[in-house]
């Protein structure tokens, strides 16, 4: 390589260093479901390319010529080792793991191509935007470099104005789902790692002042609707217009010189809840730009051992879920997959859902919120991620603010949560009580959880006595008494001593089972053993005076590549109580019943 091609590679990777940084301090564009857009989804062309050579040339340095340019022959003699729309196609939204057997466990790059026509409008904003892709994502439109993005299931976007053609535009993303010691999930976990752009694409078009996003909820004291709207691009003289017809509530909001305006006004609106999950719509308006959303209005705080919904105690009926397809297996890519599973979540008797072990879609998440199921939203902090490492808390503290800037309107979500089953050591602790404390600056109006797996006692006595259950609002714990510990007789026994003046979620108990396995109830593996393991835990669990909330592990079998006894698990998670073809287990009846007698 001569030394003018060096200079320009360095400076290629520096500017996009640069273009990452500013990036990653954009705002996402709030209620992406009520704007004029057009879908990219369906066929994308793919080149899989496990030694990035598409990236890199063979000095390992960035290439300025690299797969993003597209490029074509133009004479016989031309060198190009590639060629998009000659290779083979994968379906978006969709992970590559379930779309090709040779798919199945691979980690590492594979480059999506996408070619469309657009039709610009020099009196509009065009907003790139991307619900999710696993895990980074490096974008390119037209050759061009936009940006990157981490973090595999949350959303991020690019301002594309100026940068579209009428005729054969050709969107470019370089994914890769290669696990990281210092990511954010690392490289242990339990979930299968699912490749691909694996949520929904939209060119979202705007007027050139538009509103950016918007924050409306109930009081604490429920006597006013308050909240904030920003707008992009506004001009002082604009006023805001935010109306609630139902409320007979209409609002003049005057933008600051930031776009900012806040608003409070008296109203009393009926109030979600699981039992009448009643949501307003919300109609906003800006010069040419009109918007609606539905918003429901609850309060959620704490009171001693207590959780007050609306000032009332409520008892969380709930149970964990996987974003994973039900019969097909793979992830969740369709309105109908995201309706069965929460389906099943009702008929089980559930009033909550713990949306584990990532931000689950926002569809899933509206869905959720309209049937009436309260939601505990976490992002992967999983296991043991660099808790010392200043980059893999940049990366969970975005992952964070992208989780709550996406769902802060959805009255469903009543907790966020910052971790699962971490192990105890002061570098974590400063990580996590980092972490908390920027959820709660960012969102005073919802509680703050965690899922711990440490108690300490003896003689039959667990004693919650993890330092992080001091800075949560509602403590969550893990135990797997029966399965992973003990037998299941000797779960009925055991009793809990609370050291903190909080509430308590039994975040995950259970065991599996292979569906339509039986035998007896001491036989592992079998329903009759789970079945007997949830029994023996619930009479542990109606002992806990201080417990308001359960969410066993876990609503339907999922797949996971530590799971890898044959016959019984083939590549599966077995703890849940539907199979992954639909077929409930005999704990599925038992909770259900639990649930149906608990007030």
């Amino acid at each position: 390589m001569n030394n003018k091609s060096l200079l320009l590679g360095l400076m290629t990777f520096v500017f996009q260093l640069g273009m990452v940084q500013a990036q990653s301090e954009a705002d996402l564009l709030q209620n992406i479901q009520n704007r004029d857009k057009m879908s990219l989804d369906g066929e994308w062309k793919i080149i899989v390319d496990p030694l990035e050579n598409g990236y890199y040339n063979h000095r390992y340095q960035p290439r300025d010529d690299g797969y993003f340019k597209n490029q074509k022959m133009k004479s016989p003699s031309d060198l190009i080792e590639y060629d998009f729309d000659t290779d083979v196609s994968l379906q978006v939204p969709g992970d590559w793991n379930t779309q090709g057997d040779k798919y199945y466990y691979y980690e590492g790059t594979i480059w999506y191509k996408k070619s469309f026509d657009y039709q610009p409008d020099n009196k509009k904003t065009d907003i790139l935007y991307f619900e999710a892709v696993n895990y980074e994502a490096k974008v390119y439109l037209n050759g061009e470099y936009l940006g990157e993005h981490q973090g595999g299931y949350t959303p991020f976007q690019f301002d594309v104005t100026d940068k579209l053609m009428e005729k054969n535009n050709f969107l470019v993303v370089k994914v890769d789902n290669k696990r990281l010691k210092d990511a954010v999930p690392t490289v242990n976990s339990d979930w299968w790692n699912y490749g691909g752009i694996t949520r929904s694409v939209h060119l979202i078009q705007l007027p050139k002042a538009y509103i950016k996003d918007f924050s409306i909820q109930l009081s604490k004291d429920r006597k006013s609707i308050k909240g904030e709207v920003w707008v992009e691009n506004n001009d002082v003289k604009d006023k805001i217009s935010l109306a609630i017809p139902e409320l007979d509530l209409t609002i003049d909001l005057q933008p600051d010189n930031s776009g900012k305006a806040i608003f409070e006004q008296k109203a009393t609106p009926e109030l979600w809840s699981p039992v009448y999950p009643k949501r307003y719509r919300v109609e906003m308006a800006y010069k040419n730009d009109k918007l609606i959303d539905s918003i429901g209005f609850r309060t959620i705080e704490t009171k001693g051992f207590d959780i007050l919904l609306n000032g009332r105690s409520v008892f969380l009926k709930g149970i964990c879920i996987h974003e994973e397809a039900p019969y097909k297996t793979g992830r969740v890519t369709t309105e109908e997959e995201i309706l069965t599973l929460l389906s099943w979540a009702k008929e089980l008797g559930c009033n909550f859902v713990r949306l584990a072990h990532y931000p689950h879609s926002e569809k899933m998440v509206r869905e959720a919120e309209r049937l009436g199921l309260m939601i505990w939203s976490e992002i992967p902090v999983y296991w043991t991620v660099s808790f010392g490492n200043q980059g893999t808390y940049d990366l969970a503290l975005q992952q964070l603010m992208e989780m709550i800037s996406r769902d802060k309107n959805r009255a469903g979500v009543i907790l966020w949560s910052v971790a699962n089953e971490t192990p105890m050591s002061e570098d974590r602790n400063i990580f996590l009580r980092k972490l908390i404390a920027e959820a709660r600056a960012t969102d005073p109006s919802r509680l703050i959880t965690a899922a711990l797996d440490t108690q300490s006692g003896e003689d039959n006595v667990k004693v919650i006595d993890d330092p992080l259950a001091e800075a949560v609002d509602v403590i969550g714990i893990n135990s797997y008494c029966g399965w992973y510990a003990g037998s299941p007789e000797s779960c009925s026994g055991i009793k809990w001593k609370n050291l903190y003046e909080k509430p308590m979620i039994m975040s995950e108990v259970g065991a599996g089972a292979l569906e339509g396995l039986h035998g007896s109830k001491e036989e592992r593996w079998t329903e009759e053993y789970q079945d007997y393991v949830y029994q023996t835990n619930l009479q542990m669990i109606d002992q806990i005076d201080f417990l308001r909330g359960v969410t066993p592990w876990i609503l339907m079998d999922f797949r996971s590549a530590r799971r890898h006894l044959k016959e019984i698990q083939m590549d599966f998670n077995r703890k849940g109580l539907i199979s992954e073809q639909g077929k409930k287990k005999k704990a599925f009846y038992t909770l259900r019943d639990y649930y149906l007698n608990k007030e």
